[in-house]
């Protein structure tokens, strides 16, 4: 019973859609560079020869997460990439930035019913989520589903966004909303505008 209990697990800690601390017969890998390089182009659907994953960190749907180069997914950030329905759930582009204990969701459980448990109500269908060129997520910021951080946009420290942010902001809260726009006056809405994301 037990020989086969332990076989079926070794079976699944090969060949999981994931990595993370709870598959430990990967895990390790991710502790050298040369093994942890090597992990991650056979799991994820793209990763940049420059690009780190550091042990700690957690990704589900690995097959369906592309990331970019000079890209470092810090410890306790977690990337939930599984989708029945998407091709590619999670896009990080080249040169971004995530701070430790990021959250990225490409999809949620449905709760409308109030007289069904919420565990029996399933899930909205997947919406991809795109973290654009340079941009920077600070720690513990949670990014839902549906949404893309512009180019070279910053998400403040532990904010949650809900919805799409433009290129070149700084955003924060929760809900985050933009508070700055970066760069030349080009890029600054003009007249009296509301800094709510759409």
């Amino acid at each position: 019973m037990f020989v086969k209990e332990l076989r079926n697990r070794l079976k699944f800690w090969r060949d999981a859609d994931r990595i993370g601390p709870d598959i430990p017969g990967t895990h390790w890998k991710l502790h050298f560079q040369s093994t942890m390089l090597k992990l991650c182009k056979r799991k994820f659907l793209y990763f940049a020869d420059t690009a780190l994953f550091r042990p700690g960190a957690y990704a589900v749907g690995c097959s369906k997460i592309s990331i970019g180069k000079r890209v470092v997914i810090r410890p306790c950030s977690h990337l939930h990439g599984a989708s029945a329905n998407l091709d590619v759930s999670i896009t990080i582009e080249d040169d971004v930035l995530i701070g430790s204990g990021v959250h990225i969701y490409v999809t949620n459980h449905n709760f409308d019913n109030p007289d069904i448990p919420i565990y029996d109500q399933g899930h909205h269908l997947s919406r991809p989520v795109t973290l654009k060129k340079g941009c920077w997520i600070g720690a513990n910021a949670i990014i839902l589903p549906g949404v893309t951080i512009g180019e070279n946009s910053v998400v403040g420290a532990g904010s949650v966004v809900t919805k799409s942010i433009p290129d070149r902001v700084v955003a924060a809260g929760s809900p985050a909303k933009v508070i700055k726009w970066l760069g030349s006056a080009d890029n600054q809405p003009s007249g009296n505008h509301d800094t709510k994301i759409k």
